[in-house]
């Protein structure tokens, strides 16, 4: 299986050193920007597996680069940044990126977040994992959660990783309503943000997939008051 591949981003050199240093001891191969837009240009020539992306950086900012990564693709984004209230969290959350770890952190943390966007995204969680699921069927759409692979009268579903996750565990729940805050908790593991609009975001996202793919975007239904669900 080959190594997850990983584009750093900061404009300090402190930073790109530390996690760069411990990312590559854990077997990664990593790639270093010192600014958005030498970011881009690495991602525009080289495919990557998860971007490690700072907010705070000279001429375009990580805000910024993470949307242009989004037209680019869906590689998972994970947001680094000094920048730590509720609201920084929830507009990158919301522009696209698929965690957010406030700066100081412990590279024992950002490790594991980083082994575990892979995991769901690609199943290099770590050098030599992979991943493991059982394709399960409803409303139409088939899922493989091993493949990481959504697909609608054999028509493949463009997701990203946490539209994916999303889908999957609405599908998992087939028939039962989930609230905003189960979804956050199950579908992408977080306990840390009480603010659940994105949810309703990313619900939009999918359904607009889910239309591109030629599904009825009212398979996920809106329970009003409360949250969302697939009718199986």
């Amino acid at each position: 299986m080959t190594t997850a591949r990983i584009l750093v981003v900061d404009d300090e050199d402190s930073i790109l050193q530390f996690v760069s240093y411990n990312l590559r001891k854990e077997g990664y191969e990593v790639t270093c920007a010192k600014d958005g837009d030498e970011a881009l240009a690495h991602a525009a020539a080289e495919h990557f597996d998860l971007v490690i992306l700072d907010i705070m950086l000279p001429g375009t900012d990580g805000y910024e680069v993470c949307r242009k990564l989004r037209a680019m693709g869906n590689v998972p984004v994970l947001f680094l940044s000094a920048r730590d209230t509720e609201l920084d969290k929830v507009v990158g959350l919301e522009l696209g990126g698929d965690d957010y770890l406030s700066k100081p952190f412990g590279i024992r943390e950002l490790q594991a977040r980083v082994k575990a966007l892979l995991r769901r995204s690609t199943g290099k969680g770590t050098p030599s994992m992979i991943a493991e699921g059982t394709p399960i069927d409803a409303a139409g759409i088939h899922l493989d959660e091993g493949g990481h692979e959504a697909t609608y009268d054999g028509t493949l579903i463009d997701l990203t990783p946490r539209e994916f996750e999303l889908l999957a565990c609405l599908i998992r729940h087939a028939n039962k309503v989930l609230s905003r805050e189960q979804l956050l908790r199950e579908a992408w593991g977080w306990e840390y943000l009480v603010e659940t609009k994105t949810v309703d975001t990313h619900v939009k996202r999918l359904r607009d997939k889910l239309t591109q793919a030629g599904a009825d975007p009212a398979i996920v239904e809106t329970v009003r008051g409360y949250g969302y669900r697939i009718s199986a």
